[in-house]
């Protein structure tokens, strides 16, 4: 680790974070001492191909994408609502789309929608659909340009995510924005409530680095891009929040949903939000 140097602020020194990742236990999560920065000590396990050809989802087998498109569903829907009015009559490129719920239902309001989404399985399921999708930005035609770029937890994925800011900003029109969803460091089950079960659950090997409001605005800062806005919003609720305190696992928004009102969430996040402790990192960026 003496030569390691953090991807952010280039300093060396680095602390271990408590917890597990929890489908590659040997791998440790550490934590830049200087910057802040959360990171998996080694990438090796993401190679060039890696989500082009099913690293995230088992080979050989039929991806779930219908059951996909349920799960992100909600999700889908608060991004479309957010965005509607920003997209009308305008060009959208969502990268790294998913099973394309977001697009379909943006396709309703914007002048054109287009998709990055390596996953090479999923080629028929966008044809199918009629938006086009690109394996990889650099498929686009040289001149293709949008007035809004959508990243929804991918930038944590990504082994260089200021390079690949700088090449999306380069496909802005005039004027254009690139908005960008990244789960959070600072989550309250890890930072408030201090749930050991959930810090064996919540690092995964996929996701490179974890980033805090101030870490995000830094990479946007080195990408030589301007950050609009960042803000908190709070994706999972109290009853998922209750059910890892209770019984250590996952799955409480859809067993205790009598704790799930829209009053009582938005209650909550604003809370969380005000201490900087929601489990989500929203930002809007302009080249």
């Amino acid at each position: 680790m003496t030569d390691r140097r953090c991807y952010l602020c280039q300093g060396g020194a680095f602390r271990r974070v408590p917890g597990e990742v929890r489908d590659r236990p040997e791998l440790g999560v550490l934590e830049c001492v200087s910057c802040g920065l959360v990171f998996l000590e080694s990438f090796d396990h993401i190679h060039e191909s890696y989500y082009q050809g099913s690293g995230m989802h088992p080979e050989g087998e039929a991806l779930p994408v219908e059951q996909w498109l349920r799960e992100s569903a909600a999700d889908d829907r608060r991004r479309c609502d957010f965005l509607r009015e920003a997209a009308a009559g305008r060009d959208l490129l969502d990268f790294g789309a998913g099973a394309g719920g977001f697009a379909r239902m943006m396709r309703e309001y914007a002048s054109s929608v287009a998709v990055v989404e390596p996953e090479q399985r999923l080629a028929k399921h966008f044809e199918a659909l009629g938006v086009a999708r690109y394996a990889d930005a650099d498929q686009l035609p040289a001149d293709r340009k949008f007035d809004l770029i959508t990243l929804f937890h991918v930038l944590e994925h990504l082994p260089d995510p200021g390079k690949v800011l700088q090449s999306l900003a380069a496909r802005l029109k005039p004027g254009g924005r690139i908005i960008l969803e990244v789960p959070s460091a600072d989550d309250a089950l890890l930072k408030l409530y201090g749930s050991e079960p959930f810090s064996k659950f919540t690092y995964w090997s996929c996701h490179l680095y974890l980033f805090t409001n101030a870490t995000l605005a830094r990479l946007i800062a080195n990408a030589g891009l301007k950050v609009n806005f960042i803000k908190q919003i709070q994706r999972y609720g109290v009853a998922n929040h209750m059910h890892w305190l209770a019984r250590a696992r996952p799955g409480g928004h859809h067993v205790w949903t009598f704790l799930d009102s829209p009053e009582l969430h938005a209650a909550y996040e604003r809370q969380l939000a005000a201490l900087g402790l929601c489990d989500t990192i929203l930002a809007e960026i302009a080249a």
